[in-house]
């Protein structure tokens, strides 16, 4: 068994990531429109999509990018850490067909009050390494020899104070 991800695992500059996600299909689309209950017809017919709201296609959920991001941060920070607060902003609109990648890289690690705060630039890219989204992430880890992240995460005062970089 692989050990988790501690603090001093993490270096500014590190990359994180790939996570691939491949070709996203109208199956995917539908399959996760069905899960949150979105059932705007841009997310599975085509015909609505290209024809009444003049789409390239059939548009992926928002909400699965989001998803893409907090899996590509539960993924870095392990099974033990917690991701504690995530921004992001959609640039592109993606549409059925399109491969979609999670990658970032970690910008600020921070030791307050007995754990380790990793902060994260955060990215979606379709094919060519187009930029779809992106934003910040900061996360949550114990410090080597240090004690587990509660769970739920509850920061203390000065644990409060930190925060994720302006835009």
């Amino acid at each position: 068994m692989v050990d988790a991800p501690v603090f001093e695992d993490f270096a500014v500059g590190q990359a994180i990531g790939p996570l691939h996600k491949g070709r996203i299909t109208t199956a995917h689309i539908m399959r996760w429109s069905a899960s949150v209950e979105n059932w705007h017809r841009i997310h599975y017919d085509q015909k609505f999509a290209t024809g009444h709201d003049g789409l390239p296609d059939v548009v992926i959920n928002g909400s699965w990018k989001q998803h893409i991001l907090v899996q590509l941060m539960k993924d870095t920070l392990g099974p033990s850490g917690w991701l504690w607060k995530i921004k992001f902003r959609y640039r592109k609109l993606d549409v059925a067909g399109e491969p979609i990648t999670a990658l970032g890289e970690v910008t600020d690690a921070v030791a307050c009050d007995g754990l380790g705060f990793v902060t994260c630039c955060i990215r979606l890219e379709v094919a060519d390494g187009v930029l779809s989204t992106d934003g910040s992430a900061l996360g949550v880890v114990k410090l080597r020899g240090g004690r587990a992240v509660s769970y739920p995460f509850v920061p203390t005062a000065a644990q409060a104070l930190l925060s994720l970089p302006a835009e």
